[in-house]
């Protein structure tokens, strides 16, 4: 893997290069094959300027290069979310406030990156403009996960430092797994979700990719404008939980191996691991049993678009935007409730613990073959939709903050261990995982 943000910016204040140099390295992987389907939008000339701009360098992001998922209103840029339903919108007239906050940090903008039409599915399957082959794919091309897609895909191959992106149900943890990258999921009322295209207004978070837990840092500082609070204490010092009721079924091979390796790992370090059932973690089904949130509110925001325009979505999106229709606001209200009742009877079970961890997807990457648009495929890919959503959209009905670090050994495939907890406990989550990357860089 490339060098990550914190590696460079030392190299920077150093004198060992430039914002200049970095920048076309940037360009010459955003143009490469690896990054085919990775940029609908590429504004590379933009980049090359800001990373010319004097004193750029003393910056936070030194003119070093950034990807915006196409969820993002940037000033000029029509914003399409992934589809063609929207390539006729006016243009942004405004950044919304997560661009403006990079652009005043010194980012230099690579493009618009692809992901899931309206940001629909944890796949990444987009076939409207081409799915992005995984970072990690060398003869079979596997699928990057979604919907941040275009963002995983740009940072773990080299083309961008950070991906903004955005995490309704897993967007942004799930590429990050199944690429082998970094990918944190903060607590969503930290950062603003104005001028991004709407999911679920209620689920909704905007959030980043990086290559490493010290870029996430970073990342979320100048999202979220807030500093995070460090802590030099070891793993020794945090009372941790593994979430056996859900998170650990149907594990396969790959991720079984990995996970075991890991929390052995960490119990060899000195890490107090303690199994928590969380059984309330059964509960999830039937609070949504009259339909999800993310259909429901999606729904309201699509149906008069859907009505001029159905046919130009994707099909397999638009059958999950339209289950939102049979759902009554009698049942959106009690489902609601619900939701904060369960999230009262969470904290209680978590109490007394730091985080939990859990493997991020139970699965690793499977070929994008499988599940190209097609109805032939259709149930492969509501299968593998649903698995890979299953731990990551737990930590978004909970309106918690999650991490996901790599935790795979170099002859597998990626691999992702989530470390999460509730609402506001982002900085014992950052700190823990910043333990645990450092530990898995030394094994």
């Amino acid at each position: 893997m490339t060098p990550d943000l914190q590696t460079t910016l030392c190299r920077l204040r150093s004198a060992e290069t430039d914002s200049t140099t970095e920048i076309e390295r940037a360009i010459d992987i955003a143009q490469s094959a690896p990054c085919k389907h990775v940029f609908l939008l590429a504004t590379f000339n933009e980049a090359r300027a800001i990373a010319r701009r004097p004193q750029v360098e003393k910056t936070p992001l030194a003119g070093l290069a950034v990807s915006v998922k196409d969820l993002f209103d940037v000033a000029g840029q029509t914003t399409t979310a992934g589809s063609v339903a929207l390539q006729d919108a006016a243009a942004a007239q405004q950044d919304s406030p997560a661009v403006a906050r990079l652009r005043r940090a010194g980012a230099a903008f690579m493009g618009r990156t692809n992901m899931v039409e309206f940001a629909f599915s944890g796949v990444g399957v987009n076939p409207h403009f081409g799915t992005p082959a995984n970072a990690c794919s060398t003869k079979l091309a596997l699928i990057p996960g979604g919907s941040s897609s275009g963002a995983a895909v740009s940072v773990a191959s080299g083309a961008a430092f950070i991906g903004l992106g955005s995490d309704t149900g897993g967007s942004i943890r799930i590429p990050a797994a199944l690429n082998g990258i970094v990918g944190f999921k903060n607590t969503a009322r930290l950062v603003p979700t104005a001028g991004a295209l709407p999911l679920s207004t209620t689920l909704d978070t905007v959030c980043a990719l990086t290559r490493s837990v010290p870029d996430a840092i970073l990342a979320h500082e100048i999202l979220a404008q807030r500093r995070v609070t460090r802590s030099a204490a070891p793993l020794g010092a945090y009372r941790l939980a593994v979430a056996s009721t859900l998170m650990l079924d149907g594990l396969d091979a790959t991720v079984t191996r990995a996970w075991q390796r890991t929390l052995n790992a960490l119990r060899k370090a000195g890490a107090t691991i303690t199994e928590l059932e969380l059984t309330e973690l059964n509960e999830l089904p039937q609070i949504q049993v009259a339909g999800s949130i993310s259909a429901t509110e999606s729904y309201a925001w699509h149906r008069r678009l859907l009505e001029r325009k159905a046919q130009r979505y994707d099909p397999r999106v638009a059958t999950r935007i339209q289950r939102g229709a049979s759902m009554s606001a009698c049942d959106y209200i009690e489902m609601l409730g619900a939701r904060q009742r369960w999230i009262c009877k969470m904290d209680a079970a978590m109490q007394g613990f730091d985080a939990i961890l859990s493997p991020t997807t139970p699965v690793t990457a499977a070929p994008i073959a499988d599940v190209s648009p097609g109805p032939e495929r259709d149930d492969e890919f509501f299968r593998l939709n649903a698995l890979l959503l299953r731990n990551t959209s737990v930590v978004n009905m909970l309106d918690g903050c999650a991490i996901s670090i790599p935790c795979q050994s170099p002859d597998e495939l990626p691999v992702g261990m989530m470390v999460w907890a509730g609402a506001m406990r982002d900085d014992p989550v950052l700190n823990i995982a910043l333990q645990i990357e450092q530990l898995l860089g030394q094994q």
